[in-house]
């Protein structure tokens, strides 16, 4: 209807609605960063929008998301529309900005979540190390604040630029999450040589910084808050594989608010990951209670490389889940090279030569091991979980349970995702959640976003989810429970026990 998508559903006339949005399973049907302008009265709900290009449909099927008054979580329609009259513009109801009215309580979500990252494996030695540089140094006040100014700098930059990087995706069309550049096997690979390389730094086997002379110096002299803002935006690029308490409903949110408001949310997730930080550049009696210097902050940082070299091993674990026995062996492969370089490297700072030379070859290795890393996953693993058996998702599926009458158990997953692995190896590992699953015939669902998957990205959506885990429980009166990210046994086995 020129170029425009007008979507009528007819819904009870006693819903009050606050906000609606459309999602299309089909991709290049709307244009996505086109608001969407809706109105109900009586019964009729009529949705406005941009078609995309060309784009000639004669069904739509997609889900349909309602935000109610009297209902926490949102309601999703799955719909099938063909086409017929277009009906007359009803009152408003909104205009493509559900949610504005609590972007406020949104922002405060996304600062706890980012709060909550800095205790993850991947982040915290990097945060204990800042900390305890600044101990370490006996800085002036203002040293301080600018180092705390420039971490925060670097953790809100990176943290704002792949939040642009989604909204840019989606605005043309793409169907992605939080932590999409995950699904990129080779992505994984440069975090795998990141990791090891932070590791063995740790471990002692080589400096990062090392002054020289005459201009080195001054260098070095310098490097205060910019060695703070490269750390800080390392910090949230490793953060990226986490989400935990409090971030499902922020990133959601950003996804379907106006592209301001959602980069507002990613800087908002930022400034609480550096929030730690940031305190202690600005209150000295907090740098005041940090241990004093001494021999044992050489211990210290030895010990703080062993989750590093977890977290690469788990990432190794992940390149062999996407890539196949073949892209994690090119991993490994590359990540010993590196490891020989960075002994190279080390050896060279101790004897005082220089070291262009392997540092030019590690760039060298690094750029031809994630070259080789295939682009594109093998056929699909499905992913561990736990001692639950469990299908694959689709939502036909999850349709024909329901109507059938049966309690089903749908979670997302990746293997990439910490919070995901930890649930699956402990809650969803658990024998009484299995027995209470198995008795009261539960049908558990598992939708693996690992790789990228269209149709899970666009119900997380339809859920005001952006990445996973998500996990909700369709109870056999029609009820749809959504659960913590963190899950116990007793809260799982409470859904069927009536706990």
């Amino acid at each position: 209807n020129n170029g425009k998508f007008v979507l009528a559903v007819p819904l009870p006339d006693d819903l009050d609605i606050r906000a609606a949005h459309f999602f299309p399973l089909t991709d290049g049907i709307i244009n996505y960063a086109a608001p969407q302008a809706v109105g109900y009265a009586e019964g009729l709900l009529r949705l406005e929008t941009d078609l995309a290009a060309q784009a000639k449909p004669a069904t739509v099927t997609g889900l349909l998301r309602l935000d109610l008054a009297d209902t926490a979580a949102p309601l999703g329609l799955l719909l099938t529309a063909r086409q017929g009259p277009v009906p007359a513009p009803l009152p408003a109801i909104a205009e493509g900005s559900p949610g504005m009215a609590a972007l406020p309580l949104t922002l405060l979500l996304a600062a706890a979540g980012g709060l909550l990252l800095n205790i993850m494996p991947c982040v915290f030695p990097i945060l204990s190390l800042k900390a305890l540089s600044l101990a370490r140094s006996g800085g002036t006040e203002s040293a301080a604040r600018q180092e705390a100014l420039a971490y925060t700098a670097g953790v809100i930059l990176v943290c704002t630029a792949l939040g642009g990087m989604i909204l840019a995706l989606r605005a043309a069309g793409t169907s992605v999450g939080w932590a999409f550049q995950l699904q990129d096997p080779r992505v994984i690979a440069l975090l795998l040589l990141l990791m090891t390389a932070i590791a063995l730094n740790l471990a002692g086997l080589f400096e990062l910084n090392v002054s020289g002379r005459g201009a080195g110096g001054k260098l070095a002299a310098k490097g205060g808050a910019g060695g703070a803002f490269w750390t800080g935006a390392l910090a949230a690029f490793v953060a990226t594989p986490c989400t935990g308490p409090f971030m499902g409903v922020a990133l959601g949110a950003a996804l379907v608010l106006p592209p301001l408001a959602g980069l507002a949310i990613f800087a908002g997730l930022g400034f609480g990951l550096a929030l730690p930080f940031l305190l202690l550049g600005y209150v000295p009696a907090l740098r005041h209670r940090l241990p004093k210097p001494g021999v044992w902050m050489d211990r210290f940082r030895r010990l703080l490389s062993v989750p590093m070299f977890l977290t690469a091993l788990g990432l190794a674990w992940v390149l062999g889940r996407q890539a196949g026995v073949n892209g994690m062996a090119t991993g490994l492969a590359g990540t010993l090279g590196v490891a020989l370089l960075l002994w190279w490297l080390g050896r060279r700072q101790v004897d005082g030569r220089r070291t262009l030379v392997p540092i030019l070859l590690l760039l060298a290795a690094s750029g031809a091991t994630i070259a080789a890393v295939p682009s594109q996953a093998p056929a699909a693993v499905p992913a561990a979980n736990g001692t639950l058996a469990a299908e694959p998702f689709s939502e036909a599926r999850l349709d024909a349970l329901r109507t059938s009458g049966k309690p089903v158990f749908v979670y997302f997953t990746a293997d990439w995702c910490i919070t995901c692995k930890v649930n699956e190896r402990g809650a969803l590992s658990d024998s009484g959640v299995t027995k209470a699953f198995t008795t009261a015939g539960v049908v558990t669902l598992i939708g693996d976003w690992t790789n990228g998957d269209p149709a899970i990205t666009r119900f997380l959506e339809a859920r005001g989810r952006s990445g996973v885990p998500l996990y909700l429980f369709y109870h056999a009166d029609g009820r749809i429970e959504e659960l913590p990210q963190l899950l116990t046994p007793g809260r799982l086995t409470g859904l069927v026990s009536g706990g």
